[in-house]
């Protein structure tokens, strides 16, 4: 499922992401682009995640109205609303900023792009093709199951 968060939704944007869906953001305010974003979400059939209620639902496309303030029960919300699992093996496939898929690149490429502690201590990088970040298997793995166990209770 692949979604489009309007630009009240920036962080429950980055933890779609993490959790490994396609969630695009759009930073314009929804009243200025109200029909763009009803245009692209049939394009491209994604499913727009707003706050704004005159975001209304009408056949062809679907929306998801998020209604806390708080990002653990949006992103609870939108899983309970749309039945979806948390896949732990699509857990950081994605880059947080761009949304591109990872890419697995050789150890010896992350040399100098990352702490020495963590080049000399982890084993396997992805970077994304389009910012150049990398990304390692690091604490905070633990940090983000341990929020992710939180939302599931």
């Amino acid at each position: 499922m692949k979604f489009l968060a309007t630009a009240e939704l920036g962080r429950l944007c980055k933890w779609l992401r993490i959790l490994g869906y396609d969630c695009e953001y759009c930073a314009a305010p929804v009243e200025e682009s109200l029909t763009s974003l009803k245009i692209r979400s049939l394009q491209e059939d994604r499913v727009v995640l707003t706050r704004n209620v005159r975001f209304g639902k009408r056949s062809g496309y679907k929306v998801v109205r998020v209604e806390s303030d708080f990002v653990e029960d949006q992103l609870r919300g939108v899983l309970e609303d749309l039945k979806l699992k948390i896949d732990e093996d699509a857990m950081f496939t994605r880059c947080t900023l761009c949304n591109l898929v990872l890419e697995h690149i050789d150890k010896e490429d992350a040399e100098g792009k990352v702490p020495q502690f963590v080049y000399e201590t982890s084993a396997d990088f992805v970077k994304c093709a389009k910012c150049g970040r990398i990304y390692w298997h690091g604490s905070h793995w633990g940090n983000v199951k341990e929020y992710i166990d939180g939302i599931r209770s």
